[in-house]
């Protein structure tokens, strides 16, 4: 009896393996994208494999067309993947595909597959008490107060700044001392300046104070309960849990701190193109989903206030 091709080890592995290398080195690609986009290849090729009944070379990748693909992805949804996640598998695969190609030198002949629809969600803010009573009520619940210290001074820049937690967490010992601003690199590598605010340079300079480990040179600024790179999960927990206690809705994550300081930002008056860079967005249309969040809150105003409405 023949062996089931999606039990071998396909030719095609070895392509995306070397992917995972490009996409790290080469395109400068987050950690957690190159997982995802990996392990995306990965189950195309292992679904090519069972689907074709042979195994897959890197030679196969580049004929696949329009019904490979629709089953792949009709595969994926029987697996449980909702619309947003098929979208992102999809983006992976076409990547994947068109890497392929370019190791062949042949010309990429991507199969036209729509996209499944996402449903359109919008960021949901928190109210400024809000935010500002979660950042202190999870550095009050901390095991010890540097500990506290340290996760109020992430917070605030989360809400104060609009920075991401993964930015938060590659930041160096060495900007210190922080002044009226700050170089931050996010997604792609790509830097931007952001200003920091007298709270959160206090917060930030209250927690190296009190940190028990050398906080110098290259080492991250953030550091855990025994000196090492912060897991940004146990900040995710201990914000989940002061929630908890509070009472505040399962949408108040440390990411929600980030929609927050853009929402609100707009509410005041800034205009697109400066939150933009401000969020470090590459497109304007990333960016412009917050006017609709902004007018969502101002139509809810109305509906409750409005004797009319």
């Amino acid at each position: 009896m023949a062996d089931d091709p999606s039990s071998l080890v396909h030719p095609a592995a070895a392509l995306a393996a070397r992917w995972s290398s490009h996409l790290q080195h080469d395109r400068r690609r987050s950690a957690h994208t190159v997982r995802a986009y990996v392990a995306t290849a990965h189950r195309l090729i292992n679904f090519l494999g069972r689907y074709r009944g042979e195994l897959i070379g890197p030679a196969a990748l580049t004929n696949i067309g329009s019904a490979d693909l629709r089953a792949f992805l009709a595969d994926r949804r029987v697996s449980g993947l909702g619309p947003s996640s098929a979208a992102r598998e999809l983006s992976g695969v076409r990547a994947f595909l068109r890497y392929a190609a370019e190791q062949q030198h042949v010309p990429p002949q991507l199969p036209r597959t729509r996209a499944p629809k996402r449903p359109r969600t919008l960021p949901r803010p928190a109210a400024p008490d809000d935010a500002m009573n979660l950042a202190e009520n999870a550095a009050e619940s901390a095991s010890e107060p540097w500990i506290g210290a340290r996760d109020l001074a992430i917070l605030l820049l989360l809400y104060g700044a609009g920075l991401r937690i993964a930015e938060a967490m590659s930041l160096r010992a060495n900007i210190m001392p922080i002044g009226s601003t700050l170089r931050v690199t996010g997604k792609r590598s790509k830097t931007r300046v952001v200003p920091i605010v007298a709270a959160v340079r206090e917060a930030i300079d209250d927690y190296v104070r009190q940190c028990p480990y050398p906080l110098t040179g290259e080492v991250p600024l953030f550091v855990g309960a025994r000196g090492g790179p912060l897991n940004p999960d146990l900040v995710r927990r201990s914000v989940a849990a002061a929630r908890k206690r509070l009472g505040l809705p399962d949408t108040l994550t440390p990411h929600a701190l980030r929609h927050s300081f853009a929402t609100h930002l707009l509410a005041r008056g800034a205009d697109l193109r400066s939150l933009q860079e401000l969020l470090g967005h590459a497109s304007l249309s990333s960016t412009q989903i917050y006017t609709a969040v902004d007018a969502a809150r101002l139509l809810d105003v109305y509906r409750h206030a409005h004797p009319r409405a």
